[in-house]
């Protein structure tokens, strides 16, 4: 087994862990996001935001009041730091980054910029996956934080990494793989990509950062089993749920009680079948895994819904992207509240 560490980028390292394994932040994690380049003051800044950068590098988590953003001469400077700063408070209210996440979610992400919430969602996704052996999982695991391309060809059903699908297409690297995904509205050139299997798992914790294994998450293949893994995995860590996901080739049940889509695309398919209505042949084509989720603890669903599996749908849009949406599981499960 390779033990090298895995989506070392994603600043985990410089998070301490409380005793359940969720993540702190610390000064260093802010110092992360302040060198990120949409923070970094460009050349012709004012001297107000070049020292409002660095006293926060000095000292992250200060307050910083209205009264000296309104120093900042550039409004679209105000307007970055000001969801910045807004951003950190609203983390730095939790005890965790992992039920900051949560609360983001949960009462609206709106005014927040999408690349935080991505780096968010990756630092929560790793602690997540701390521990897991099976390169499958970790790679289908990508797809929490990372937006895919698919492409389905001679029984396989591929998954790649938007963003670097589309710098190796730039790029005019050729392949196989690439004619595929370019095919399923891919920019227009091929890219080559390796496909994650046994003979290159071993590799991927080296090479995770990447991103440029693409997953085959087909009937049968392990990367089908590795998605399911990974969405026990995320519920077990945020939510404290044992579940079991088992992939189904259908839905076919007739007291269909609950269901989850992974992205809006599935969700607005599961909804209109839920409800009964006709879905053309093309539309469904566009779902990619589905998986029957059954929680161990029966107290825990609302009465309702109580010995009864939730269904869990995955699609690509028309265009053949995958933007999952890990938020629409851990918010959308048929729960009691908790005290």
């Amino acid at each position: 087994m390779d033990s090298a560490d895995f989506w070392v980028a994603s600043g985990h390292a410089l998070c301490e862990r409380d005793a359940r394994g969720h993540l702190l932040p610390s000064p260093g994690l802010w110092r992360a996001f302040l060198a990120r380049p949409e923070l970094m003051p460009p050349p012709e800044a004012c001297a107000a935001e070049r020292l409002l950068h660095a006293e926060l590098l000095e000292d992250p988590t200060r307050p910083v009041p209205a009264a000296e953003l309104a120093r900042l001469a550039d409004g679209d400077a105000r307007e970055n730091w000001e969801h910045f700063l807004g951003f950190r408070d609203r983390v730095a209210a939790h005890p965790t980054l992992e039920a900051a996440w949560i609360a983001l979610f949960r009462d609206g992400v709106a005014g927040v910029p999408p690349l935080f919430l991505q780096m968010l969602t990756h630092l929560v996704a790793r602690a997540a996956m701390e521990g897991e052996a099976d390169a499958f999982t970790l790679r289908a695991a990508e797809m929490l934080f990372r937006p895919q391309r698919a492409a389905i060809h001679q029984g396989a059903t591929l998954l790649a990494d938007e963003e670097v699908v589309e710098a190796r297409a730039a790029e005019g690297d050729l392949g196989t793989l690439g004619r595929l995904l370019a095919e399923a509205g891919a920019p227009p050139a091929s890219v080559e990509l390796d496909v994650l299997g046994e003979e290159n798992a071993a590799g991927y914790r080296a090479r995770s950062d990447a991103h440029d294994l693409a997953l085959d998450i087909a009937q049968g293949r392990p990367g089908q089993q590795g998605l399911a893994r990974a969405l026990e995995r995320l519920l077990a860590h945020l939510l404290a749920l044992p579940v079991s996901v088992t992939p189904v080739p259908t839905v076919e049940d007739p007291r269909w009680s609950w269901h989850a889509g992974l992205d809006a695309e599935a969700t607005a398919i599961a909804n209109a079948l839920w409800r009964g209505e006709a879905v053309e042949q093309a539309r469904l084509a566009r779902i990619l895994w589905l998986a029957r989720l059954e929680i161990h603890d029966p107290a825990r669903v609302i009465t309702r819904v109580r010995g009864r599996p939730v269904y869990l749908v995955l699609a690509m849009d028309a265009a053949g992207r995958v933007r999952v949406k890990p938020q629409n599981l851990v918010l959308g499960l048929p729960l009691e509240e908790t005290p």
